[in-house]
């Protein structure tokens, strides 16, 4: 498991190293001053421009440059924005937290809908029933995420004034950052107002996670089923039908975490599309995440702050895809099979 491990780790820093060859290869194509491209800094003065070349050896060759590139990015040196000159990496981490409270929202959503409806689906011997949740998800997965957003939008926050159509809470709450999650930090504040703040954050969320998690829940749906089917029909739910147990038991103990290890790997699979999509989302919603963050910075033609959330993103996306299949190797007896047999 652990060579395993190693060449895991090994594949994520040559994805990541793909990844910074290409930002270094498109900045030099920015239609902007190359010094701009990396640093942000309009007109620098001799003295900015002499360290500048020197940060990042510009007198020097391609290769000398990528190297001193990639020393100031892993270092946390992504420039300065050039609309509002604060660093790039505190706008980051600034908006990072609220996209990560978003996307955990919208997965939670799709998992506990999904998973059981998935169950049902399959166990289910009404035919009506198999196809309306087909049908459920087959609407899901096709409807445009732009569409929906506006549509829910339009019907529950303006027409029936249910819910909250912008932001992430009320402007009335000044909430103190403890852990850059809001939600958790409403916990942790001592105010009597603290439960109000906590629905009203929990309201703001309800559109755009719902939108969000669609496209998560129609695949968990769909992969859930075909897997539960699947599995229904092995030796060992016989073997335990036969012995008397009853079909929840044999669901909740014998064919669900099995079914769950195909869920887990398709999850891996679509992480680039939740990505886009969640961008797409944080715009509509105005939610003040990375994808908010950076398709401003696309707008006000900000080059620093657009290399800073494309790495980001996509450097998150390249973890957590070789996180999850460490997990589903972890996970899946025979995975662990093949790769103990491999050795």
């Amino acid at each position: 498991m652990a060579r395993y491990l190693a060449r895991r780790l090994n594949l994520f820093f040559a994805t990541s190293l793909v990844l910074f060859v290409v930002m270094f290869s498109v900045t030099a194509k920015f239609p902007v001053d190359h010094t701009v491209a990396l640093t942000g800094i309009h007109a620098p003065t001799a003295e900015e421009q002499a360290s500048i070349n020197e940060a990042y050896r510009l007198d020097k060759g391609q290769v000398s440059q990528f190297i001193a590139y990639l020393e100031q990015r892993l270092s946390g040196n992504l420039g300065i924005s050039v609309t509002s000159q604060n660093p790039v990496f505190n706008e980051l981490t600034a908006v990072l937290s609220a996209s990560f409270e978003l996307a955990f929202v919208a997965g939670a959503i799709a998992l506990l809908l999904g998973i059981p409806l998935g169950v049902l689906a399959s166990l289910s011997k009404h035919k009506i029933t198999q196809h309306t949740i087909m049908a459920i998800t087959l609407t899901g997965y096709s409807i445009p995420v732009f569409w929906l957003g506006l549509s829910l939008s339009l019907w529950f926050g303006v027409r029936l004034g249910w819910l909250p159509i912008s932001g992430q809470i009320n402007l009335l709450y000044e909430i103190k950052p403890v852990t850059g999650f809001l939600l958790i930090d409403i916990l942790l504040w001592d105010s009597r107002y603290a439960w109000s703040a906590f629905v009203d954050a929990l309201q703001h969320i309800v559109l755009p996670a719902v939108t969000l998690a669609v496209l998560p829940f129609t695949v968990v749906v769909r992969i859930t089923r075909s897997a539960m089917m699947s599995i229904m029909e092995k030796t060992y739910i016989k073997a335990a039908e036969a012995r008397g147990l009853r079909t929840y038991t044999i669901v909740m103990r014998h064919a669900l975490p099995n079914a769950f290890i195909p869920v887990l790997k398709n999850l891996g699979l679509m992480l680039g599309a939740f990505a886009s999509y969640a961008i797409v989302v944080e715009v509509i919603f105005s939610w003040p995440g990375v994808g908010a963050w950076l398709v401003s910075g696309i707008y006000q033609r900000d080059y620093t702050v657009i290399q800073g959330g494309i790495l980001a993103v996509a450097l998150i996306i390249i973890f957590l895809s070789i996180l999850i299949e460490v997990l589903h190797t972890a996970i899946n007896p025979l995975s662990r099979k093949e790769l103990y047999a491999a050795h």
